[in-house]
């Protein structure tokens, strides 16, 4: 086993110790997932350099969340369409449906 590889399982590692209700099925499609979504490869044909740069991006997620800071979202990177065509970008609402639901709401 190379360095790399060593490097990898590492990490994966302290990726599922901060989600150990996570199994590894779920994990390993996550982080498919994650590789077409930041490398545009599956799994399946993701390098694994780039495996490694997706477990740690993971890795600080996890450790972002657990500190409480996951409501300070990251600048959005990668894709910005997911794996099925749809855009990854969160939309805003119109602004009237906005005006309707707060002048609804009582005060």
């Amino acid at each position: 086993m190379s360095e790399t590889q060593h490097e990898a399982l590492k990490v994966l590692a302290e990726v599922w110790n901060l989600a150990p209700d996570v199994r590894l099925g779920q994990l390993m499609a996550h982080l498919g997932f994650l590789g077409e979504v930041h490398v545009g490869k599956g799994l399946g044909y993701i390098e694994d350099d780039e495996l490694i740069a997706v477990l740690y991006r993971h890795l600080a997620e996890l450790k972002s969340r657990l500190e409480g800071t996951a409501n300070q979202a990251p600048p959005p990177t990668g894709a910005t369409t997911s794996v099925s065509g749809s855009s990854t970008l969160p939309e805003a609402a119109p602004a009237a449906e906005i005006q309707q639901t707060v002048s609804r709401v009582p005060s």
